[in-house]
């Protein structure tokens, strides 16, 4: 029986002369693979709709936890204008890596709605550093390691926050600061709104350059410190973009 489900196809690998296998990620079953029978064919009406970040709604021979067959695609969006510029491809690699690791440790299926709103907002060309920011924040949760954002880390003060520290994994107030990094209260306030922020209602992204490259540092160092990944594609990130972190 043939499903539909909607999906982003986040890597594909070629099998025998015509043939090739995709792993798409999807709100229902995670990350799953599929096989792609001709599709390589010049002529086969499949070739471009099962290229990589392909986003459509898939139509399936689904088979639990073993490889599945594509029957059909209907694309929802070819997201031409990441395609089309080289650092959007780059952020896109990053936050599409990214979400396999963190749909390996927990498949939960907002993982996905997270992934595709930061996409299609890339699409937008909205400032990519800031989306990529935002999905990090949002995935610590999901890793098991999300940021104390309430009360001071050691003493439980909610009161004289001078800092967030990412090797104490959250606020510190005054009375319990040594000689911790300090954030500026604007990017304390922001990495705040970044967690909170519904991505879709995002319609224009202004925060300062010292404030984004502040908060991405932390997060650098938090995701370093807590979570043991480590992502080939966030160094290329970092190379081509000459990120300050």
């Amino acid at each position: 029986m043939i499903q539909k489900v909607e999906g982003i196809v986040i890597s594909e690998t070629p099998y025998a002369e015509s043939s090739k296998i995709i792993n798409i990620i999807t709100k229902e079953y995670g990350v799953i693979g599929l096989m792609c029978k001709g599709v390589k064919r010049l002529k086969s009406p499949l070739r471009t709709k099962t290229l990589k970040f392909t986003y459509g709604n898939f139509h399936i021979y689904y088979k639990q936890d073993k490889l599945s067959t594509l029957a059909d695609v209907d694309i929802i969006d070819n997201l031409r204008n990441i395609k089309e510029d080289v650092e959007l491809i780059s952020y896109l690699t990053y936050i599409t890596d990214l979400t396999y690791q963190v749909t390996k440790q927990n498949n939960d299926p907002k993982i996905f709605d997270l992934y595709k709103s930061v996409i299609l907002k890339l699409n937008e060309k909205q400032d990519p550093l800031v989306l990529t920011n935002i999905l990090e924040l949002k995935y610590l949760d999901y890793l098991g390691v999300g940021l104390n954002l309430d009360s001071c880390i050691k003493c439980g003060n909610k009161r004289n926050i001078v800092t967030l520290d990412p090797d104490e994994g959250g606020f510190i107030c005054k009375d319990c600061y040594t000689d911790e990094k300090i954030l500026s209260p604007t990017s304390i306030k922001l990495i705040r709104m970044y967690y909170l922020i519904e991505i879709p209602s995002i319609s224009n992204i202004s925060i300062k350059k010292v404030n984004a490259s502040e908060i991405n540092y932390f997060l650098d160092k938090y995701y370093e410190r807590y979570t043991g990944l480590y992502l080939k594609s966030k160094e290329f990130l970092k190379a081509i973009n000459k990120l300050d972190i």
